[in-house]
């Protein structure tokens, strides 16, 4: 069997990440990556970690001229948040007959709020015999696979709080974008209410890693709700893509709530920020679940966010090959787990698209 081919869509903190992920594994090959502006043209090897050496060079082009019928068995595709902005670029890779995976927030359970297009991404892949996944450390894992994975062991669920105290250190430019990291507090209220200059997302993913969860255990809401405030720090904080001056916004506080018949059965605790450890604060991932047994899940520190993303996109490769075509989510795929031998070993090979 050939080498298993995958195509990068953004090179960025995620897609670098990938990258360097890819070439430490056995049994696969980087055939391309999409890039734009002054990277289309130079060599892939000029953003990521890990040196060519004698390996073969990686020319970064536009997407139509390097996403093509057969050119790949599977597209990462890491340029986007929401499923409404990732939509034009999952449905071009999909009707050129390749699999994608991607980490769009969103795209993780895109039904929750884009039903509509959830639906049309499923046709198409259909249509085309392929498969597309959204998955990630959060939501895909941690809010989300890990709370569901701990209510197999319980006959009853009553309570769930699913908490995660992160850096956001490890992201790239647009993710410090979307949290406010930098601006004033006054800057903060104003983009929440939609009056500022610029797009304030805090953490994307609650109404999706909710979903998952309800749909997984057969909880049916009828009141979702989600709140954030400004993290402002008193110190100067730098991460490799932020600033933060002192009085500014270091981060966001996001909580949401998910009601039935008005009692609260879900609550979702996130606050994340860059550079945490430099003011006391101890990152982790809780879960804590009321019922019979009662769960109470403590991991300190937390799984590093941008590791952990990148490995959940890279080890997800077989699994979206060797699927079914069309929208899958965590909760259709099987679990994920690390590729530690040849990825060929993994690959059913009456699902390799490229012979």
């Amino acid at each position: 069997m050939e080498n298993v081919k995958v195509i990068i869509w953004g090179l960025g903190a995620m897609g670098g990440g990938m990258a360097d992920m890819l070439l430490k594994k056995q049994g696969v090959d980087i055939v391309g990556v999409v890039g734009r502006g002054k990277k289309i043209g130079t060599s892939m090897y000029d953003y990521i970690k890990t040196e060519r050496g004698n390996r073969p060079d990686v020319i970064i082009g536009a997407a139509e001229d390097v996403i093509k019928p057969g050119a790949a068995d599977v597209v990462l595709l890491c340029t986007d948040s929401f499923t409404k902005d990732a939509f034009p670029r999952l449905k071009f890779i999909l009707e050129q007959g390749i699999n994608v995976i991607t980490s769009a927030e969103e795209m993780a359970y895109p039904k929750a709020q884009n039903p509509e297009l959830a639906e049309e991404l499923d046709k198409i892949a259909k249509a085309h015999g392929v498969s597309v996944l959204g998955t990630g450390i959060n939501p895909g894992l941690i809010m989300d696979l890990l709370v569901l994975i701990w209510t197999g062991c319980m006959v009853d669920v009553d309570h769930i709080v699913s908490r995660r105290v992160n850096s956001l250190s490890p992201f790239g430019p647009a993710v410090m974008t979307e949290q406010g990291i930098g601006i004033t507090p006054e800057e903060f209220y104003l983009r929440k209410e939609g009056k500022g200059s610029g797009h304030l997302s805090g953490h994307v993913g609650f109404a999706e890693s909710v979903g998952m969860i309800c749909d997984g255990i057969g909880w049916e809401l009828d009141e979702f709700k989600q709140d954030m405030e400004p993290i402002i720090t008193d110190v100067d904080r730098k991460s490799p893509y932020g600033f933060a001056a002192a009085g500014n916004v270091a981060g966001v506080a996001m909580k949401a709530w998910g009601y039935k018949n008005g009692e609260c059965l879900i609550e979702m605790d996130h606050p994340q920020q860059i550079e945490p450890e430099q003011v006391g604060v101890q990152t982790g991932d809780y879960v804590i679940i009321n019922g019979t047994p009662a769960v109470n899940m403590l991991n300190s520190p937390e799984i590093d966010g941008g590791i952990g993303t990148i490995a959940m996109c890279v080890n997800m490769i077989p699994q979206i090959i060797n699927a079914e075509p069309g929208l899958h989510t965590m909760l259709t795929l099987p679990v994920p787990r690390a590729i530690m031998g040849d990825m060929r070993k993994r690959i059913n090979p009456d699902k390799k698209i490229v012979k």
